[in-house]
């Protein structure tokens, strides 16, 4: 059963698979602070003894969309909140702060327990997490995807779902199903464009029907900058994450480089029922 419909919008290059020994230990910002979790309140959200609320940054778990009934089970929410429960009680975490206070209060920031487990990298490695970076917190995002690879590959967790798993951009139908969920979806550039200040990646040969990528011209000299030229992925295979809207079909608007990947094979996508 799909529930990807149900979500509810939040504000938000595939690189070799690292050690995760080497992930957990890399330096941290000497403007990093050190404070506990009082209470988990989702997949990815804490509260602090300091009265602050944290958002894990860089990192969408399961979680049940505002406003749903709070007697139906979400898929797989419980999970990513014993798991954060268990990586963060009674332990002292480093927070790296990526963003001070979102628009709802919280700190953004990559956090790191007292013996020098990544709880974003754990959250990932055990499929109960997908990264999800934003234009102003992108921190560790080449080793964030690098294991998620590894959890998707092994088919951890969420990548085991039809919910969370990945979409194929020729699958309009279920991408307009799913519409104002975050997805990560895959496919062939079948042609760019740009057009005034746009650039289009289009995934088919109507741009009125078929999956379309979009990025703004700051976006696009973002991704240039990065060494990702929008316009030179005409057929390239690609995966990219972020909202879907409906604009002439499906559409993701692409805001910085991490939302976009050349990948060299498409992942083998999972079968209805799983």
């Amino acid at each position: 059963m799909d529930y990807g419909h149900l979500m509810n919008p939040r504000t938000a290059r595939l690189v070799p698979v690292f050690c995760l020994a080497a992930l957990v230990l890399a330096a941290l910002p000497a403007w990093a602070e050190t404070v506990r979790a009082t209470a988990v309140l989702d997949g990815e959200t804490l509260r602090l003894d300091d009265g602050r609320e944290l958002r894990l940054s860089g990192i969408d778990a399961p979680r049940p969309p505002a406003g749903a009934d709070p007697a139906r089970r979400w898929p797989l929410a419980d999970g990513a909140v014993a798991l954060l429960t268990e990586l963060t009680a009674g332990q002292p975490l480093t927070l790296a702060v990526e963003v001070a206070e979102d628009r709802y209060g919280r700190v953004l920031a990559q956090v790191t327990r007292g013996d020098g487990v990544w709880i974003q990298g754990e959250m990932l490695r055990r499929g109960l997490a997908r990264v999800q970076t934003r234009p102003d917190a992108h921190a560790r995002a080449p080793e964030m995807l690098a294991v998620e690879a590894d959890a998707r590959a092994a088919r951890r967790g969420l990548w085991r779902t039809r919910v969370y798993g990945v979409r194929r951009a020729a699958d309009t139908a279920r991408l307009l199903r799913d519409r104002d969920s975050f997805q990560v979806i895959e496919g062939t550039v079948v042609a760019t464009a740009k057009v005034k200040d746009l650039t289009y990646l289009n995934f088919g040969d109507n741009w009125r029907d078929d999956t379309t990528v979009t990025l703004t011209r700051a976006a696009a000299k973002a991704c240039e900058k990065a060494g990702l030229d929008p316009l030179a992925l005409t057929g390239q295979t690609v995966r990219v994450r972020g909202w879907v809207t409906e604009r002439n079909g499906p559409m993701i608007d692409v805001t910085h480089p991490e939302q976009i990947e050349r990948i060299s094979a498409p992942t083998e996508i999972v079968a209805e029922g799983e």
